[in-house]
């Protein structure tokens, strides 16, 4: 099927909209048009097995016994309907439609059934009776053929993809919340599956995909297509989780459709609400939402973060509040199969991220801890560029994570990097924000590279050679030093300093304060190039006035930082014995990880800074991935004699136009 006959038959569909016009806000359309696609394509479905089912329930009618099974049977699905009603006949009744249609609905299996709940369908039939629609929208859907020998089970996809579409931009929805571009799934599968095409083809092959935020399902489909791809009798069993309820039944209507259990689409929040737990699988992939925060289900997250551990998902860290990205990146590697001694099992994850994840969160933060525990534990097997306005909800550069626990001997300890950022052709058309996209040609290029990339970048006669670059885990890491200098100060009274010794606790804290800066008040004008020589100073000025000089360190301190100036060529303070860190002049260095920061300290900070140190104790390890930084081309500014005959030519331009306008 042609994508003309896509658009054709969702346009049939969308066409409902004329009817609701007036009786409904544009942003709901959505509502009634979804779930009558829905249940008009699990008509057709099960139309061809309508009379065994019948037989079935005239068999059991009577009989207290749990018929499921056999009704599944009989119907050559997972999901059956026992009423003998139909669309056509609903719409023929229009007096008794909404009452008909409660009845259609209720005879379908509760796999089914929750589909459409979770549509809130009953309050649409209610709302459409009520605005005498109702007989009318069903006899529009009784025209659309959703027959599987018309429309088979991907182009299902694709037209409720499409309907999906219309119904967010009328709602000012973001599109991307719902699904990904199919040609950037299609290479997401590529390279999560490129390593095993050898392992696929083998008879009787069972592999399992999952998606944490699987939308309407379409990265698990076209993960299965590409499996079978490879081996048609391959066994493919896909799992999901979605919050959004339409999602998850189209996503759920879906399997029902082609034969995979239902059952295996959760409801709810992939962190509160794992629906998958404990379960691993043999392939994840997942394209979360960019930059949601997860404010939600902190509890929850902390909670397990927290008291759970290891045993949890969310050890490793939590990202900042605003973005929960990395969380779904923790999630799925929790799922993982492990690798048994003799190098059988493991799993492979494909994740599309922004750019955050790569280099938000300074040392010790929850994202830098996270990437850290990624990279030391060796999963990440590579990181692909992808081109900008490639998704239809944002214009923004995304990248494809590939993470696996059975990394190839060539790839052990080491992430690959791959920019396929001019891989693309401009759209005819754009789609929200999407304006390009990846033709058969790019995918085929950027998935052969990326089988490719070891070779690529030890080869500089590579043709893609200066796209791909492969680094250590280690190249990642960093120690983050704390560059200390001692404090200098000098010591004076004038007006300001005296203000601030005036405003010291300490001070006002005295039961004699205003006299004891009274007394400090008769130094005015004077300087002293040591503490010692101003304490004197003081002590005798305060004693001399007939008071005791008070004692206690936090006094001493307040005298100390209020009376005392930073002066370079001051004298250095003292703590035990040691220079005295100065707040003010303290500076941070990311230093390699692996090399020595006492050389580092040497060799950058000393000739400039000779009186600078290395705090040890507040070093800590960080990792950041700059993917941009290491693709960086230096273009030389263009001559200025160039620059400046463009715009003598522009001038001349102007001054051409300005003659013609006062002719």
């Amino acid at each position: 099927m042609n994508s003309s006959k896509h658009t054709e038959l969702a346009n049939h569909a969308w066409s409902v909209a004329d009817l609701l016009r007036g009786d409904y806000k544009q942003s709901d359309y959505g509502k009634v048009i979804l779930p009558f696609t829905v249940l008009r394509r699990l008509e057709c479905v099960l139309e061809p097995t309508r009379q065994k089912v019948a037989e079935e329930v005239a068999r059991f009618e009577g009989q207290d016994m749990d018929t499921d099974h056999f009704l599944r049977r009989a119907s050559g699905h997972s999901f059956y309907n026992k009423s003998d009603l139909t669309l056509k006949k609903i719409a023929a009744d229009p007096q008794n439609a909404a009452q008909l249609l409660q009845i259609y609905v209720a005879g379908f299996s509760d796999n089914a059934r929750e589909v459409l709940d979770k549509y809130e369908f009953t309050q649409q039939i209610k709302k459409l009776a009520g605005a005498d629609l109702l007989y009318k929208v069903i006899g529009k859907f009784t025209d659309l053929d959703l027959h599987p020998e018309n429309v088979s089970n991907h182009n299902m996809g694709y037209i409720f993809e499409e309907l999906i579409r219309r119904f967010a931009e009328q709602s000012n929805e973001t599109a991307g919340e719902h699904f990904t571009p199919r040609e950037v799934i299609q290479l997401m599968v590529n390279l999560l599956i490129a390593p095993d095409g050898d392992a696929l083809s083998l008879p009787g092959v069972v592999r399992t995909v999952m998606d944490p935020a699987c939308g309407t399902g379409g990265m698990l489909s076209a993960a299965e297509e590409h499996i079978k791809a490879y081996n048609d009798d391959a066994t493919v069993e896909v799992y999901g989780q979605e919050l959004n309820p339409e999602s998850w039944a189209i996503c759920r209507s879906d399997l029902m459709i082609k034969g995979q259990d239902p059952e295996n689409i959760a409801y709810g929040n992939s962190f509160s609400d794992d629906g998958h737990k404990r379960e691993e699988f043999d392939y994840l992939l997942a394209n979360p939402p960019f930059g949601v925060e997860w404010k939600k289900v902190k509890e929850a997250v902390e909670y397990e973060h927290n008291h759970m551990g290891e045993a949890g998902r969310f050890a490793a860290g939590l990202p900042r509040i605003n973005d929960g990205s990395l969380l779904f990146l923790q999630h799925m590697i929790s799922k993982m199969k492990p690798v048994d001694v003799k190098g059988r099992g493991g799993s492979r994850i494909a994740i599309v991220f922004n750019g955050s994840p790569l280099f938000t969160g300074a040392a010790g933060s929850g994202e830098s801890e996270i990437r850290r525990w990624i990279l030391e534990n060796d999963w990440l097997e590579a990181i692909v560029a992808l081109p900008d306005q490639l998704f239809y909800n944002t214009g923004i550069s995304t990248y494809f994570w590939i993470l696996t626990n059975r990394k190839s001997a060539d790839h052990k300890g080491k992430v690959v990097l791959l920019d396929a950022r001019d891989q693309f052709q401009k759209m005819r058309k754009s789609l929200g924000d999407k304006r390009k996209e990846l033709g058969k040609q790019h995918i085929a290029d950027v998935t052969r590279l990326y089988e490719e990339a070891i070779g690529a970048a030890a080869d500089p006669d590579h043709p893609f050679h200066g796209k791909v670059k492969v680094f250590d885990n280690e190249a990642f890491g960093y120690q983050r030093i704390t560059v200390e200098r001692p404090l200098k100060l000098r010591f004076e009274v004038t007006e300001e300093t005296l203000a601030a010794l005036t405003a010291a606790k300490p001070v006002q804290k005295l039961a004699d304060a205003d006299a004891f800066v009274g007394a400090v008040r008769t130094l005015l004008g004077s300087s002293w190039a040591t503490k010692s020589e101003a304490l004197i100073a003081l002590k005798d000025a305060v004693v001399g006035a007939g008071l005791l000089w008070p004692t206690g360190a936090p006094f001493a301190k307040a005298v100390r930082d209020t009376v005392g100036v930073r002066d370079p060529e001051g004298e250095v303070q003292l703590v035990k014995g040691a220079p005295e860190p100065d707040a003010e002049l303290r500076d941070y260095e990311n230093v390699p990880l692996g090399e020595d920061v006492e050389e580092y300290l040497k060799r950058e900070v000393l000739p400039h800074v000779p009186d600078a140190w290395i705090d040890h104790t507040k070093t800590k390890i960080g990792y950041e991935i700059p993917f941009t930084r290491h693709f960086y081309v230096y273009k030389p500014p263009r001559p200025l004699a160039e620059i400046d005959a463009e715009l003598k030519a522009v001038e001349a331009e102007i001054q051409a136009l300005l003659g013609e306008v006062t002719e």
